[in-house]
């Protein structure tokens, strides 16, 4: 409970188990905490992540996101979540997969 905001610039979509990482970072999130993602509007398989995965999974481990900026100068985008609701159990956590082959 004691980080103000947790950067990730140009490497989450480098996380083999998003997941799992999500939901173990919650506890370590202060009250009103952000996560903020810097990334690539691309295939993971191309070193980016498209945007609506990224708040895919965010949201299936009780984020939300409250605030999205494209960055084109950047070639790239800025994404800032907050924790909301309850940490799901990891067994209730629902996949992006189905819904975002190949990404």
């Amino acid at each position: 409970n004691s980080f103000d905001r947790v950067f990730m610039v140009h490497m989450y979509h480098e996380i083999g188990e998003p997941y799992a990482f999500l939901w173990r970072m919650r506890p370590a999130l202060a009250k009103g905490g952000q996560v903020i993602v810097v990334d690539r509007d691309r295939p993971t398989a191309q070193h980016g992540i498209p945007p609506k995965l990224l708040f895919c999974e965010f949201d299936a481990v009780g984020y939300r996101l409250t605030g999205f900026t494209e960055q084109l100068k950047l070639g790239g985008y800025i994404a800032r979540f907050e924790v909301s609701g309850k940490r799901p159990e990891p067994s209730k956590i629902k996949t992006c997969a189905a819904r975002y082959p190949q990404s």
